[in-house]
């Protein structure tokens, strides 16, 4: 009966704040109302970050998606998983008595019941286990389950609004995608067995990369402790040197990247506070609950037409998009998915250094992306493969920090020694 009661509770926050966009939306699309979209934006954030729980990941996700939300709502929301309000400390202590047992406090020399990092699953509190090291122990909120399916049923109505007045993309993957990576990201015990195999891909490539080591012994499948490591946010480099910049940025593309091509395994929750800048400029990775795995064929298709934009091979792009499974492919909708496909690859066309977007980049790449969805919209819609969700997402994720860092590469050199004698060319 309680969880029901939560769940209905639920159901009626999130759609009460959902109501709120679709207000918004029919006021300027059928009243002509003018509305202060900077100001409603930021209060819709409070909202939804208020709400926590997965919705939140789901309404980042939408940010990304040219067109979903207005641009003044992308930027707000971008910026929640940053600002969720943390549990208090009876909360905590329950918490941990429930995973660990009522002596929990006993296996650990300190312990700070004040959460260091709330996110949207869970948060972070800092510890010293009784070996003298210090951990970062995450612990997730309460009954998320029940919190994931009632979101998800409140999923389809936002995604219900972007295809009311844009029939570009099908979006019946993209919430199947996002349903499947939320419920495995409940489960610590495969996190840790993401952080393994990160730290397995790392150990003989790139000493840069410190990828966290696991406390078996403190964690379930609701608890995780592993080490904690000190560090600066990427983004507090923007006014350091070029050089210091450039460096930063080359790491963290052959971060994010090289597991990717190598492995087939995508970081897919690319947020500025994921990833740390040590003392000695080393990257520290962090939370390892979303990963996605790619299979060689599919990760074989997209070298394909990088390859084919590369090479000027109109065939090798058709083909594909074809092997995406894009149907219904004719010359008007191959123009249309390659000047998408041109946006998305432009920096790892061009065989010279230069930032991850020029100048003015992010608003040029805007319109078009925007241009290429009402020619998708007029053209009848495609279904794009669910692998994207969270491949664009990183792509959006990563680029942003790139760009807002400052950091030039030649980012052609970098991909090109990535999918080296991996791929067919």
């Amino acid at each position: 009966m309680m969880e029901q009661l939560k769940s209905l509770k639920r159901l009626f926050d999130v759609g009460t704040t959902l109501t709120g966009i679709g207000m918004r939306v029919g006021a300027q699309e059928y009243l002509g109302v003018s509305v202060d979209e900077n100001a409603y934006a930021q209060k819709l954030r409070h909202a939804f970050g208020n709400l926590k729980g997965p919705f939140m990941k789901m309404v980042q996700f939408l940010a990304t998606i040219p067109d979903a939300l207005p641009p003044e709502f992308a930027t707000e929301f971008l910026t929640l998983q940053s600002n969720a309000p943390s549990m208090g400390e009876g909360f905590v202590r329950r918490r941990m008595a429930g995973e660990l047992g009522a002596n929990w406090r006993d296996l650990f020399q300190e312990f700070s019941l004040q959460a260091s990092h709330a996110a949207s699953l869970g948060q972070v509190h800092k510890a010293t286990n009784m070996r003298g090291e210090k951990l970062a122990v995450k612990l997730q909120y309460p009954d998320m389950e029940t919190t994931i399916s009632a979101d998800l049923k409140q999923l389809n109505l936002v995604l219900g609004i972007y295809q009311t007045f844009n029939k570009s993309i099908d979006t019946q993957e993209i919430a199947k995608e996002i349903s499947d990576r939320l419920y495995e990201e409940l489960d610590y015990i495969q996190e840790a067995h993401n952080i393994e195999q990160f730290k397995e891909i790392f150990k003989n490539q790139f000493d840069f990369v410190v990828v966290p080591k696991i406390c078996p012994d403190l964690s379930t499948k609701r608890l995780l402790a592993m080490q904690w490591m000190d560090g600066k946010p990427a983004l507090d480099y923007a006014s350091h040197t070029s050089d210091l910049r450039n460096e930063i940025g080359k790491k963290l593309f052959l971060a994010w990247y090289w597991p990717l091509y190598r492995f087939g395994l995508l970081h897919g929750d690319p947020h500025p506070g994921n990833y740390l800048i040590l003392n000695d400029e080393q990257i520290g990775l962090l939370d390892f609950g979303c990963v996605r795995r790619f299979e060689k064929p599919f990760l074989q298709a997209v070298v394909d037409l990088y390859v084919a934009l590369r090479d000027k091979k109109p065939d090798l792009a058709v083909n594909a998009y074809e092997r995406w499974g894009f149907t219904n492919i004719n010359n008007e909708l191959i123009e249309v998915l390659n000047q998408w496909a041109n946006l998305l690859y432009e920096p790892l066309l061009e065989d010279r250094k230069r930032p991850i977007q020029d100048s003015n980049g992010g608003k040029k790449g805007w319109e078009i992306a925007r241009n290429v969805h009402k020619q998708l919209h007029n053209l009848g819609g495609i279904k794009p493969p669910r692998e994207f969700v969270f491949m664009d997402r990183a792509a959006v994720g990563i680029g942003s920090v790139l760009m807002r860092l400052g950091a030039e590469q030649n980012w052609h050199r970098l991909f090109e020694e990535i999918i080296e004698g991996v791929y067919t060319q």
